[in-house]
């Protein structure tokens, strides 16, 4: 667990936010990811012309939280310019996550920093989860044999 609270994570967050590059939804996210040994990366959104190609926050900070080493995540922090209403991680970003284990508590805010406290889980109960793939192929091996 992080030495930080919350709000400072959503702190970080709300700087690392500033540096989104959003030309075209004019969105911009922050987030900050702690691992288990206590290290925090932040992220913000990176827009694209073909909007496939956008990186969320949440997955900047997991791309180099993972390019360091570090793969044990118990803590992300997210914000963004919304005002009435907490944002949350978009699906893709949940999947992510949910890679790296469904505990991971997400703290999920308004601009003002007012949050809510998530388990992954919650947000994304049924995961596709590497099990599901396992058992697959399992399935596949014995339909071949």
């Amino acid at each position: 667990m992080s030495k930080n609270s919350p709000k400072e994570l959503l702190e970080m967050a709300r700087e690392a936010k500033k540096f989104a590059y959003n030309p075209y939804s004019k969105f911009r996210v922050g987030a900050a990811l702690v691992t288990k040994e206590g290290r925090i990366f932040t992220g913000c959104n990176v827009e694209n012309v073909g909007f496939t190609s956008t990186i969320c926050a949440e997955r900047t900070a997991i791309c180099k939280a993972v390019s360091e080493g570090y793969r044990d995540f118990v803590e992300i922090a997210v914000t963004s310019d919304l005002k009435d209403e907490i944002v949350t991680p978009c699906g893709v970003c949940r999947q992510t996550l949910s890679e790296f284990g469904s505990n991971i508590k997400v703290y999920c805010s308004k601009s003002d920093l007012c949050f809510e406290e998530f388990t992954l889980k919650e947000l994304l109960p049924r995961a596709f989860e590497n099990n599901h793939l396992e058992s697959f192929q399992a399935t596949v091996k014995n339909t071949l044999a």
